[in-house]
Protein backbone atom coordinates (compact mmCIF):
# COMPACT_ATOMS: atom_id res chain seq x y z
CA UNK A 1 0.00 0.00 0.00
CA UNK A 2 1.32 3.19 -1.57
CA UNK A 3 0.07 5.88 0.35
CA UNK A 4 1.84 9.45 -1.71
CA UNK A 5 0.45 11.80 0.67
CA UNK A 6 2.07 10.28 3.63
CA UNK A 7 5.29 12.50 4.21
CA UNK A 8 7.81 11.24 7.27
CA UNK A 9 10.32 13.78 8.79
CA UNK A 10 13.43 11.39 9.77
CA UNK A 11 16.79 12.50 11.30
CA UNK A 12 18.64 12.19 14.25
CA UNK A 13 16.73 12.75 17.95
CA UNK A 14 16.98 16.35 18.61
CA UNK A 15 17.27 17.81 15.57
CA UNK A 16 13.73 19.73 15.02
CA UNK A 17 11.66 17.10 13.74
CA UNK A 18 8.99 17.79 16.71
CA UNK A 19 9.09 21.38 16.62
CA UNK A 20 8.23 20.81 12.60
CA UNK A 21 5.27 18.81 13.21
CA UNK A 22 4.13 21.16 15.50
CA UNK A 23 4.54 24.03 13.09
CA UNK A 24 2.46 22.11 10.29
CA UNK A 25 -0.26 21.10 12.83
CA UNK A 26 -0.42 24.53 13.26
CA UNK A 27 -0.93 25.61 9.89
CA UNK A 28 -3.95 22.79 9.70
CA UNK A 29 -2.29 19.78 8.16
CA UNK A 30 -2.59 16.56 9.62
CA UNK A 31 0.38 15.20 11.49
CA UNK A 32 1.29 12.06 13.73
CA UNK A 33 3.65 12.59 16.81
CA UNK A 34 6.93 11.00 17.09
CA UNK A 35 5.79 7.44 19.04
CA UNK A 36 9.12 7.58 21.18
CA UNK A 37 8.67 9.44 23.37
CA UNK A 38 5.16 8.26 24.42
CA UNK A 39 6.60 4.69 24.77
CA UNK A 40 9.00 5.87 27.29
CA UNK A 41 6.79 7.69 29.61
CA UNK A 42 4.36 5.23 29.29
CA UNK A 43 7.50 2.76 30.63
CA UNK A 44 8.76 5.33 32.98
CA UNK A 45 4.90 5.59 34.44
CA UNK A 46 4.51 1.37 34.84
CA UNK A 47 7.88 0.34 35.72
CA UNK A 48 9.10 -1.03 32.43
CA UNK A 49 11.72 -2.19 30.95
CA UNK A 50 10.62 -1.32 27.24
CA UNK A 51 13.17 1.97 26.92
CA UNK A 52 16.22 2.98 24.38
CA UNK A 53 18.47 2.21 27.58
CA UNK A 54 16.99 -0.97 29.13
CA UNK A 55 15.25 -3.52 26.78
CA UNK A 56 15.77 -2.15 23.22
CA UNK A 57 14.60 -4.84 21.24
CA UNK A 58 11.07 -4.85 23.40
CA UNK A 59 11.14 -0.74 23.22
CA UNK A 60 11.92 -0.97 19.08
CA UNK A 61 9.07 -3.89 18.80
CA UNK A 62 6.28 -1.18 20.60
CA UNK A 63 7.76 1.44 18.23
CA UNK A 64 7.20 -0.66 15.10
CA UNK A 65 3.60 -1.39 16.13
CA UNK A 66 2.40 1.97 17.16
CA UNK A 67 4.09 3.10 13.66
CA UNK A 68 1.98 0.43 12.15
CA UNK A 69 -1.05 1.38 13.83
CA UNK A 70 -0.20 4.99 12.61
CA UNK A 71 -0.31 3.97 9.09
CA UNK A 72 -3.29 2.20 9.12
CA UNK A 73 -5.42 4.82 11.39
CA UNK A 74 -4.47 7.30 8.40
CA UNK A 75 -4.62 5.41 5.78
CA UNK A 76 -8.30 6.72 5.16
CA UNK A 77 -7.02 10.08 4.42
CA UNK A 78 -6.59 11.55 0.96
CA UNK A 79 -5.41 15.14 2.41
CA UNK A 80 -1.30 15.42 3.34
CA UNK A 81 0.10 13.66 6.33
CA UNK A 82 3.21 14.16 7.81
CA UNK A 83 4.91 11.30 10.39
CA UNK A 84 7.35 12.21 13.28
CA UNK A 85 9.27 9.47 11.81
CA UNK A 86 7.60 6.40 9.75
CA UNK A 87 7.90 2.55 9.82
CA UNK A 88 11.66 1.82 8.85
CA UNK A 89 13.09 4.49 11.28
CA UNK A 90 12.82 1.20 13.60
CA UNK A 91 14.72 -0.98 11.44
CA UNK A 92 17.06 2.03 11.44
CA UNK A 93 17.08 2.09 15.36
CA UNK A 94 17.84 -1.52 15.54
CA UNK A 95 20.47 -1.53 13.59
CA UNK A 96 22.18 1.68 15.11
CA UNK A 97 22.25 -1.18 17.86
CA UNK A 98 23.25 -3.89 16.08
CA UNK A 99 20.41 -5.29 17.06
CA UNK A 100 18.72 -8.00 14.17
CA UNK A 101 15.66 -6.38 12.46
CA UNK A 102 12.46 -9.14 12.18
CA UNK A 103 11.59 -9.92 9.19
CA UNK A 104 7.72 -8.58 9.48
CA UNK A 105 9.98 -5.16 9.98
CA UNK A 106 11.55 -5.59 7.25
CA UNK A 107 8.28 -6.78 5.20
CA UNK A 108 6.24 -4.44 6.29
CA UNK A 109 8.42 -1.00 4.78
CA UNK A 110 8.29 -2.62 1.74
CA UNK A 111 4.61 -2.88 1.74
CA UNK A 112 3.55 -0.14 3.87
CA UNK A 113 5.28 3.42 1.44
CA UNK A 114 5.42 6.85 2.35
CA UNK A 115 5.71 9.14 -0.16
CA UNK A 116 8.99 8.93 -2.15
CA UNK A 117 10.63 12.24 -0.55
CA UNK A 118 12.02 11.80 2.81
CA UNK A 119 12.56 14.67 4.69
CA UNK A 120 15.65 14.82 6.56
CA UNK A 121 16.64 17.23 9.45
CA UNK A 122 20.84 17.09 9.37
CA UNK A 123 22.54 17.06 12.60
CA UNK A 124 22.74 21.04 14.07
CA UNK A 125 24.39 21.04 17.27
CA UNK A 126 23.33 24.17 18.54
CA UNK A 127 20.20 23.44 18.89
CA UNK A 128 20.79 19.80 20.67
CA UNK A 129 19.45 19.26 24.10
CA UNK A 130 19.33 16.49 26.24
CA UNK A 131 16.31 15.62 28.66
CA UNK A 132 14.83 12.89 30.82
CA UNK A 133 13.49 11.04 27.75
CA UNK A 134 16.34 11.99 25.29
CA UNK A 135 19.56 10.53 27.10
CA UNK A 136 21.61 10.17 23.74
CA UNK A 137 25.21 12.31 23.09
CA UNK A 138 24.83 14.35 20.24
CA UNK A 139 27.54 11.92 18.52
CA UNK A 140 25.47 9.18 19.07
CA UNK A 141 22.56 11.37 17.73
CA UNK A 142 24.58 12.07 14.73
CA UNK A 143 25.09 8.28 14.29
CA UNK A 144 20.75 7.82 14.43
CA UNK A 145 20.63 10.23 11.73
CA UNK A 146 23.09 8.02 9.48
CA UNK A 147 21.33 5.39 10.41
CA UNK A 148 18.13 7.03 8.99
CA UNK A 149 20.28 7.80 6.38
CA UNK A 150 20.96 4.89 5.53
CA UNK A 151 17.99 2.71 6.01
CA UNK A 152 15.87 5.14 3.66
CA UNK A 153 18.20 5.01 1.33
CA UNK A 154 17.87 0.99 0.92
CA UNK A 155 14.23 1.32 0.72
CA UNK A 156 14.94 3.43 -2.37
CA UNK A 157 12.98 6.51 -1.24
CA UNK A 158 14.05 9.97 -2.17
CA UNK A 159 16.12 12.07 1.08
CA UNK A 160 15.33 15.61 1.11
CA UNK A 161 18.03 17.25 3.80
CA UNK A 162 16.17 20.37 5.45
CA UNK A 163 18.24 23.50 5.76
CA UNK A 164 19.16 24.82 9.05
CA UNK A 165 17.21 27.56 9.27
CA UNK A 166 14.23 28.31 11.33
CA UNK A 167 11.65 26.68 11.72
CA UNK A 168 9.10 28.53 9.74
CA UNK A 169 11.74 28.47 6.95
CA UNK A 170 12.13 24.72 7.27
CA UNK A 171 8.36 24.14 6.72
CA UNK A 172 8.56 26.64 3.63
CA UNK A 173 11.59 24.19 2.14
CA UNK A 174 9.22 21.02 3.09
CA UNK A 175 5.94 22.36 1.57
CA UNK A 176 7.35 24.07 -1.59
CA UNK A 177 9.13 20.26 -2.03
CA UNK A 178 5.92 18.64 -2.14
CA UNK A 179 4.43 21.00 -4.09
CA UNK A 180 2.32 22.58 -1.49
CA UNK A 181 3.47 26.32 -1.64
Amino acid sequence: MKKDNFFIITGGPGMGKTSLIDALAALGFRCVPETGRDIIRQQVAAGGTALPWGDREAFARLMFEQSLADFHQMAGQTAPVFFDRGIADTIGYLELCELPVPAVMREAAALYRFNKKIFLTPPWKEIYAQDSERKQSFDLAVATYNSMVATYQQLQYDLVVLPIDTIAERVRFMLSATGMK
